[in-house]
């Protein structure tokens, strides 16, 4: 089987981390068994769907090189849904229900008082038809219930167990019990369609073949296994990977907002940081940058995928993407280097890489050995000495050892004494690049300059 997957977001706000990690999981699935990847916009929350995030969705996804095979959208589909739901409709599986939010609590807090599961009670089932209508025709707007498997035929009301288990790609076997949950609403009652429902007719339209999503839809796949059943169609194989957790092991649904993609991109991460975090978190394999998606398609494998809270800490992400640029070679980075104005080819790229976090820091460092920089006299014995004992260019990277050894006879200064002034005279900074690599771009006139200023 050709394997035929979704990556499914709302357009109602920013692709985070944890929305990353389900599309990449998805993508590198379709990538190494020659299927395809769609893009399904599941937008039927009008209120809330907007093309901003519609096309940023889209951004961040060519942004991370997850171009997609396909594209639709759940908000263009509503005479798919309508015909669907009268299906049910007529096989007595969707039913209207017409209890305020307010009954409903009531119910609630009745049943757990008594000791009892807090599940919807068909109340509405018990109405005849007649009474269905009196009410439509006295101004109610029904919203509309599927009926779960989980009772003794279709006069009892009662819920009983009933096991939908499945075998999942990530977990193992699963099972969830249909007769502890209530029977789930799929038309609200201004006519809008839930995403349980809508997902499970997109998946049978459009063939889909695996669902690769977070392990809190768990409880929504026993239900929508149920629909996929109800509507005659196939249900596709389910995998639910682990949900992330801070470095502090608490829950990262509260901060999602302050991780979003275009956040990372903003501050200067590199895509394959991401995708390789995203791809290797939770897993079996070592979290390491991967300049190239296909090493990230090839390691795919769901049974390397661990079933514990998987760890993000931007920190680390940092650390990756440190990782990342010390392994790049210059003509991966050479038209952004130029883009932001740091020159000096391969040989200023060898000497800094080493000390970037995110690309920009190289622009910081080409301002640090050519530019205007505000740098500090510690010892300005020291740097009278060294300023004397600057030798004539053309200057190498021997150029540090042999001026710092006469700096050395002169002064008697060395180790910390000795280096470090001239580090803060000639850059500014506390720590950098190696010195013996960055002097030749500082050059006689500049180092000259700086050695006696003030």
């Amino acid at each position: 089987m050709t394997p035929r997957v979704r990556f499914a977001p709302s357009p109602t706000g920013r692709l985070h981390i944890g929305n990353i990690r389900t599309a990449v999981l998805n993508w590198l699935f379709a990538r190494k068994h020659g299927g395809s990847f769609m893009l399904r916009l599941d937008d039927t929350d009008l209120v809330r769907s907007t093309e901003e995030f519609a096309a940023a969705i889209r951004t961040d996804l060519e942004w991370l090189g997850l171009g997609w095979d396909s594209e639709e959208r759940q908000s263009l589909r509503t005479d798919r849904y309508d015909a669907a739901a009268a299906k049910l409709k007529a096989a007595g599986l969707l039913y209207p229900c017409f209890e305020t939010e307010e009954e409903l609590d009531r119910r609630r807090k009745r049943q757990l008082a008594m000791h009892k599961p807090p599940i919807y009670d068909r109340a509405a089932l018990k109405l005849s038809a007649d009474e269905v209508a009196d009410k439509i025709a006295g101004g109610a707007q029904p919203y509309w219930r599927f009926r779960l498997p989980n009772s003794d035929g279709p006069r009892s009301l009662a819920p009983e167990h009933a096991a939908c288990t499945w075998a999942d790609l990530i977990h193992g076997y699963k099972t969830v019990d249909l007769g502890s949950l209530s029977d789930p609403v799929l038309i609200r009652a201004d006519g809008s369609y839930l995403y349980t429902f809508t997902s499970v007719v997109d998946d049978i339209e459009f063939g889909i073949t695996h669902i690769v999503r977070g392990e809190d839809h768990v409880t929504n796949t026993g239900v929508q296994i149920a629909i996929f059943e109800a509507l005659g169609g196939t249900a596709p194989a389910f995998g639910h990977h682990s949900l992330l957790v801070g470095g502090d092991g608490q829950a990262l649904s509260k901060r999602l907002g302050a991780l979003s993609v275009q956040s990372f991109r903003d501050e200067g991460f590199e895509p394959m940081a991401v995708l390789s975090h995203a791809a290797l978190v939770g897993t079996a394999y070592a979290i390491e940058p991967h300049a190239k998606r296909e090493d990230l398609i090839a390691m795919l494998d769901f049974d390397k995928i661990s079933t514990a809270p998987a760890r993000f800490d931007v920190d680390d992400l940092k650390g990756l993407n440190a990782k990342l640029l010390h392994m790049l070679d210059y003509d991966a980075v050479a038209d952004r280097l130029a883009a932001l104005g740091v020159g000096g080819g391969d040989a200023f790229w060898q000497a800094v890489r080493g000390n970037l976090t995110v690309l920009s820091d190289a622009a910081h460092w080409w301002r640090a050995a050519t530019g205007d920089v505000a740098t500090k006299i510690e010892d300005a014995a020291l740097c009278a000495k060294a300023a004397e004992l600057l030798p004539p260019e053309p200057w190498s990277e021997a150029t540090w050892g042999e001026w710092t050894a006469a700096i050395k006879a002169a002064t008697g200064a060395k180790g910390r004494a000795l280096f470090h002034p001239l580090r803060l005279a000639l850059t500014g900074e506390e720590a950098g690049p190696e010195l013996k690599t960055l002097l030749p771009f500082i050059g006689r006139e500049r180092a000259l300059a700086r050695l006696t200023r003030g």
